[in-house]
């Protein structure tokens, strides 16, 4: 089965970050980024365990 890919602009629609947010996580190691050619791609997997793996944040209750 071929994975599915996220094209890089709408990886920033989906997960609504910065372009240059989406490089400096590139950078870092964590978005892994394939290179198909030219165009750049993103696993739909990769992407789903980047957004699971950000902290949480809950207000304090009132």
């Amino acid at each position: 089965m071929t994975p599915e890919l996220i094209t890089v602009p709408d990886f920033l629609a989906r997960y609504s970050i910065s372009r240059s947010e989406f490089y400096r996580q590139v950078n870092k190691g964590n978005i892994i980024l394939l290179k198909m050619g030219s165009a750049s791609r993103v696993r739909r997997e990769d992407a789903e365990a980047w957004a699971a793996s950000l902290p949480t944040y809950r207000g304090e209750a009132a």
